[in-house]
């Protein structure tokens, strides 16, 4: 019988209730799983939908809303009369859309055909094109003329995908004649980008530049508008705006200019290198300002072009320089007025102290320097300060600011203005140089002498004034009151109605004690003018109205003692300037002028008939204002 060796084992039967339990928790599991899962989807769907909402919808609206911002009209200028200074003007330009045209280059060759563009057009348009979106627009040209639009309408139907498109831009339909005064705007650079509220410029290329315009940028400027609008995926425009929100256009201003006599003004500087201000001396209203040459601002506004611009800064004559608040002469004889009074109400003279005059003066000092007169015979013995306004004798106030000292004179006629801004609103203004001790110790590290006193007293050796400072500094000789801060500004329009703004009175006053010595100066001023010794009488012969004045030839190279000054041996960069300050009538006077002429020669013989050209168009015009009145 045979031994079993291998062992049987028997099969084991499940366990139906182990397998139930782990069935159950896993279950269980797998719902808490899914429970948990669905709570943090909710979780996400309620923060999505309601922390997140506005944030999310913002998101989605940029998909298809924009916000394309509107530019807000620049504000208008308007002369005392309300004559339209600076408007802003339709400007046309062709525009090509590339995603409309099917061959560029064939509709750019129809154009040129045309005469409407030329090359430089082309290879600009072709730089804009790169990188430009093709269903935005891009300039081909700017400025076009009325024959151009023309000339593209005729041929419209030739040229899909190119259109004409009008903008507004800063226009000077006065051009040359307010260059100086008002400025001009131009294209914004990357220096100004850096200074400006980009927000608020966002759609605008323009901002002023210089004089008015930039002066009263803020206000001229206004506020930026928006519109919402639906797009596409590729950010076309679809119908109507959703909402707008209107731009606020700049506030329009009114000035003190009178374009009249601005253009009489001009045509009476027309053949002259220098300035011409008129004002009010009763509240500092500038009536004219010129500064001749000058420029088209309107050539800057959409660009001017590198060879029309080196044209303007190669040129000597400097005509984009704004010598009327910029140009530092040396005044000349026309301070002589100033100084009498002075010297008169310090009782350094009197009106009945005289002088002899050979042609010269003899410096009381240990080196007696001898400084001659403008006139080698001279004036006689017996000048008074009457004689030697009216006759304008050197010796006279040679003499007179030698008692005087510099201490005194820079102090009093610091008053007068001279050697500060005389604070007109236009920015850029220069302050000349009233000299003093302090100041030529501090500016040239020198110690002042005597010498210089006396060059002083006759408007030369360091003294330098604007035209603005001299004609504040003549207009409180003709109303012996108050001298105001000179100013353009004279009301802005706030809710369709003008707003006046006030004159400022300036800083530091003289103190006109005795009526007796600025009534004695403002005679001989008279003489000057009406008498037949008078420097300017030749000028003024024949005027409707009276007025008071003063020449000044100012010497710009020094002539040695043995030497004569000849005029055609000399560069005419060095002839003498031409100087003349006056005002009118005598008794109310109603504005007083200041004229400088660059090398000029006399100052009766060129600045003088300057200034008449002027007040007669002033007293012309009001004697027709006054008329016109009478018969309304």
């Amino acid at each position: 019988m045979l031994k079993q060796t291998s062992q049987f084992k028997a099969p084991a039967f499940k366990d139906h209730r182990q397998e139930r339990e782990i069935l159950v928790s896993r279950t269980v599991f797998a719902f808490i799983i899914v429970i948990l899962l669905f709570v943090l989807l909710l979780a996400r769907s309620w923060f999505l939908q309601i922390i997140e909402h506005e944030n999310y919808q913002t998101r989605s609206n940029n998909n298809r809303i924009s916000v394309q911002r509107v530019a807000p009209n620049r504000g208008l200028v308007f002369d005392r009369n309300g004559v339209l200074l600076a408007e802003n003007k339709s400007v046309y330009s062709i525009q090509v859309i590339p995603e409309q045209v099917k061959n560029i280059d064939d509709l750019l060759d129809r154009i040129k055909a045309l005469n409407l563009i030329e090359q430089k057009h082309l290879s600009r348009f072709k730089r804009k094109l790169r990188g430009t979106r093709r269903f935005k627009s891009v300039q081909l040209k700017t400025r076009l003329t009325e024959k151009d639009v023309a000339v593209f309408s005729a041929n419209g139907h030739m040229l899909k995908g190119a259109r004409i498109e009008a903008q507004l831009v800063r226009y000077y339909p006065f051009e040359n004649i307010l260059a100086h005064t008002l400025g001009f705007v131009g294209r914004i650079n990357e220096k100004e980008l850096k200074q400006i509220d980009t927000v608020n410029y966002r759609a605008t290329r323009f901002i002023g530049k210089v004089g008015l315009e930039k002066h009263y940028e803020e206000l001229l400027h206004g506020k930026i508008g928006s519109r919402t609008v639906e797009i596409d995926v590729q950010g076309r425009t679809i119908g109507k705006a959703l909402d707008e929100d209107p731009p606020i256009p700049g506030t329009n201003i009114k000035l003190s200019i009178d374009i009249n006599l601005q253009k009489a003004a001009s045509a009476a500087m027309e053949e002259y290198r220098g300035a011409v201000v008129a004002i009010n001396p009763r509240n500092g209203d500038v009536l004219a300002l010129v500064s001749t040459p000058n420029y088209n601002p309107n050539s800057f506004v959409t660009g001017i072009s590198t060879k029309d611009y080196a044209k303007l800064t190669g040129s000597n004559s400097q005509p984009l320089f704004n010598r009327a608040l910029r140009g530092l002469y040396s005044p000349g004889s026309t301070i002589k007025p100033m100084l009498a009074w002075v010297g008169l109400e310090n009782r350094i003279i009197t009106t009945k102290t005289t002088i002899n005059d050979p042609g010269y003066w003899v410096m009381p000092t240990k080196e007696q320097r001898i400084i001659r007169d403008w006139k080698p015979t001279g004036h006689g013995s017996h000048v008074d300060v009457s004689k030697a306004i009216t006759q304008s004798c050197d010796p006279f106030f040679y003499d007179l600011a030698y008692k005087m000292g510099i201490d005194l004179i820079s102090s009093e006629m610091f008053k007068f203005g001279f050697g500060r801004s005389t604070g007109i609103d236009m920015g850029e203004e220069l302050k000349g140089i009233m000299p003093s001790r302090e100041w030529k110790r501090v500016d040239r590290s020198l110690s002042w002498y005597p010498g210089d006193t006396v060059n002083v007293g006759i408007g030369q050796g360091y003294w330098n004034a604007t035209p603005l400072q001299l004609a504040n500094a003549v207009g409180l000789i003709a109303t012996g009151e108050s001298r105001f801060n000179l100013r353009l500004k004279t009301a802005i329009e706030d809710k369709d109605e003008w707003r006046s703004v006030e004159p400022i009175l300036a800083l530091e006053q003289p103190n006109f004690g005795d009526a007796k010595n600025l009534n004695h100066v403002r005679r001989a001023m008279e003489k000057v003018t009406l008498f037949p010794w008078g420097t300017a009488k030749t000028a003024f012969r024949g005027a409707t109205y009276m007025s008071a004045g003063k020449t000044g030839t100012v010497q710009l190279i020094k002539i040695a003692e043995d030497e004569e000054y000849d005029k055609d041996a000399i560069d005419e960069k060095f002839h003498d300037n031409a100087v003349y300050i006056g005002y009118a009538p005598l008794k109310y006077p109603e504005i007083a002028i200041a004229v400088v002429i660059e090398n000029g020669g006399h100052g009766g013989e060129s600045a003088a008939p300057v200034a008449r050209a002027v007040l007669d168009a002033y007293f012309e015009f009001q004697k027709k204002n006054k008329l016109l009145a009478e018969v309304q």
